[in-house]
């Protein structure tokens, strides 16, 4: 059973097509009981991060997923969830993340020429063998929407970056805590296999 967190968050339900579509059972879920109960956990999410960690808090989240961190179940944050998991953010200052994962979030530079936020197709450049790229080619091209970027502290926690404006930590990975900046249930066959990777582990 994957359980997916359930705080208000948009594109949770994209996120359980997504799945379901490669087999896999699924909830979305806010009881405590049931996500401490599943085989992997997913924090999705498209929103604003004060927000979110407040929805989390309300929710008596919070001390959920660090008990699931804690119990090793493997652990997916997608977009928002990636930003989560790390200290801050420049988008609330002030609010503090979970804080499992050592960074900060950045709000992606203005240069002359981009879009921020930037939505669209990038290509990977895959590193220090995620277990969630596994049978993924070296620029595979992934879905993004975010104006805020993760600058991480551990560079071997990266395993995927891209580039646009600057230099974006696209994707992480530290014991059974995985996170991706982009959306791979908005990131076609190559989003499915990550997605298919996470449901394997």
């Amino acid at each position: 059973m994957i359980a997916i967190i359930d705080y208000d968050a948009g594109n949770i339900r994209s996120v359980e097509k997504s799945f379901q579509f490669l087999g896999e059972n699924t909830t979305v879920t806010r009881d405590r009981d049931e996500i401490l109960a599943a085989d992997k956990v997913v924090l999705p999410g498209v929103g604003a991060f004060g927000d979110a960690m407040r929805k989390l808090k309300a929710y008596h989240l919070i001390s959920t997923i660090y008990d699931i961190v804690d119990k090793k179940t493997p652990f997916l944050g997608i977009c928002l969830g990636l930003q989560l998991l790390f200290e801050g953010s420049d988008e609330t200052p002030g609010v503090q993340g979970l804080g499992i994962l050592p960074g900060e979030i950045l709000r992606i530079p203005d240069r002359i020429g981009y879009k921020i936020p930037h939505i669209g197709w990038n290509s990977l450049n895959l590193e220090h063998e995620g277990r969630l790229f596994r049978g993924i080619e070296q620029q595979a091209y992934v879905y993004f929407v975010h104006s805020y970027y993760l600058k991480a502290k551990e560079e071997e926690i990266v395993k995927a970056s891209t580039e646009y404006v600057t230099h974006i930590h696209a994707s992480v990975e530290k014991d059974n805590v995985f996170a991706c900046q982009f959306h791979p249930e908005k990131s076609g066959d190559t989003g499915l296999k990550i997605l298919s990777n996470f449901a394997a582990l």
